[in-house]
């Protein structure tokens, strides 16, 4: 297990699970068809979470604002990996059956954050 400190906190770093050792080839595979090198897999990997999407106009911009985020974390010696999540408008659903979704919805942004962090093994 690798560990990075913060402060007087050390933090294992999670992205070691799908990188290191002879038996996560096809993991490292994987991870190369969506662009990495071999140097990226001894950074750690960020994810970038975005509701950006076409549903409404307070969220078109929020993919290019992601991409920004993304290139940050590139350029702060990170993997920088964006991935989306849903988003309910409230502009849009009101009045109407569908606005009984609007506060669901939070929980499941949050929740499906947390589950790609986890399952992706993001740091």
């Amino acid at each position: 297990m690798r560990t990075w400190a913060c402060g007087a906190v050390i933090r294992k770093i999670y992205s070691r699970d799908v990188t290191e050792g002879p038996e996560r080839a096809p993991h490292r595979a994987m991870l190369r068809a969506v662009g990495l090198k071999d140097a990226d897999f001894s950074k750690p990997f960020i994810g970038v979470a975005s509701t950006g999407n076409e549903v409404t106009p307070c969220n078109l911009h929020l993919n290019a604002l992601a991409e920004e985020a993304k290139r940050g974390v590139w350029e702060s010696e990170g993997v920088g990996i964006k991935f989306t999540t849903i988003a309910v408008s409230d502009g849009i659903s009101m009045n109407t059956e569908g606005m009984k979704g609007s506060l669901v919805s939070r929980e499941v942004i949050a929740d499906s954050i947390e589950l790609m962090c986890f399952a992706q093994r993001f740091d």
